[in-house]
């Protein structure tokens, strides 16, 4: 992290011991084939590119023996408990950054072309080979008439071949173009990289909807406006109160850090959770691979939601955040309100209960 984050690209080799995939080709086509996996098919034909959104039943995609075809399919660890195994060797950036575990197939020649990425990815082969070409590249051209941002100006600086195992870490906009050599998997974990402009239209919205719950809105008053000769200038008595209207909110949530944290531990879109069961006493609890749980210094976060949260119960909570367990003598040591939010959580889906084998740390 401190040589090579954000700054300069990593190749380790045998990064992951890859004794086998953990997606097979046939998994991976029938996550494909779901409506409700995020899925897209590229094929190249010379100079020609084509996309196809999912989903994709086998029927759609080409025969395996032709070349120059890739299929991607996004958010597996919201599917697979492997695939989210595999996203927890990466937790050593911070959840709020983590996005998801895509894996691309491709036959002979596959790949999307040269392009770049506005966040940090780790490329891990877990099937067969792919090269790999990677460059800087200041003023990004694009490829015009075809779906996808394929650069035109890609001059690589470096070329590797990657084999099950090795694993390529790529900053922001570095430039970069992998084409599969013979059958092959390659792995892509993709951090979250949101926008100044766009945490704070989502942090506005959530105050807009919140008034809308309330009910009632205050209205702005002013019985004490004189006459005007500048009827175009804004009165700032008005802008005070629209400014006090935001404070108002953020107040309301707790503070800006609440609404920021409530933004942040949101599923994607699209993400569901199946009714969960009773907690057996005494046992132990770990969270859904779709849960998405944050802390602070005064609250944990769950899917969306906030809780104020202090003494053991904080510190056990922000463990359950960390690990994604909690062993039965820790759920134990709850206080019996926590034990109630786990019980809740668990009745949503958020979380399950340990095996029986599962740890009682």
């Amino acid at each position: 992290m401190r040589r090579h984050w954000h700054k300069k690209p990593l190749l380790v080799r045998q990064a992951v011991a890859m004794d086998k995939p953990f997606v097979s080709r046939p998994e991976l086509f029938a996550l494909a084939a779901s409506d409700a996996v995020e899925s897209r098919l590229i094929v190249r034909r010379g100079r020609d590119w084509s996309l196809r959104h999912g989903p994709l039943p086998r029927r759609s995609l080409p025969p395996l023996s032709q070349g120059h075809w890739s299929l991607l399919v996004q958010g597996l660890d919201l599917h697979l408990d492997s695939a989210r195994q595999m996203l927890e060797r990466f937790r050593f950036v911070p959840d709020a950054r983590l996005d998801d575990v895509m894996v691309s197939y491709a036959t002979d020649g596959g790949g999307v072309g040269p392009h770049f990425d506005s966040y940090d990815v780790f490329l891990l082969q877990i099937h067969g080979t792919r090269s790999w070409r990677i460059g800087r590249l200041p003023n990004p051209e694009l490829q015009q008439g075809v779906p996808l941002k394929i650069l035109t100006n890609f001059e690589p600086e470096q070329e590797w071949l990657l084999e099950p195992g090795d694993m390529l870490y790529l900053p922001p906009r570095w430039a970069h173009d992998g084409i599969a050599e013979g059958e092959c998997m390659t792995c892509s974990i993709g951090f979250r990289s949101a926008g100044q402009q766009e945490l704070a239209r989502e942090l506005l919205q959530r105050a807009l909807d919140a008034d809308e719950a309330e009910g009632e809105d205050r209205i702005y008053r002013d019985p004490r406006q004189p006459a005007t000769a500048e009827p175009g200038r804004i009165p700032p008595e008005l802008q005070a109160f629209a400014l006090d209207g935001l404070r108002r909110w953020l107040h309301e949530q707790g503070g800006f850090e609440v609404a920021l944290g409530e933004v942040l531990s949101e599923p994607k879109p699209g993400v569901w959770f199946d009714a969960g069961v009773p907690l057996t006493e005494g046992r132990g609890v770990r969270l859904d691979r779709r849960t998405r749980m944050l802390h602070d210094r005064g609250h944990v976060y769950i899917n969306g939601e906030s809780f104020r949260a202090g003494g053991r119960d904080a510190t056990l909570m922000r463990r359950l955040a960390d690990r994604r367990e909690l062993g039965g003598r820790e759920a134990a040591a709850l206080s019996a309100d926590a034990r109630a939010l786990l019980q809740q959580w668990s009745l949503a889906g958020w979380l399950h209960e340990q095996a029986e084998t599962g740890g009682s740390r």
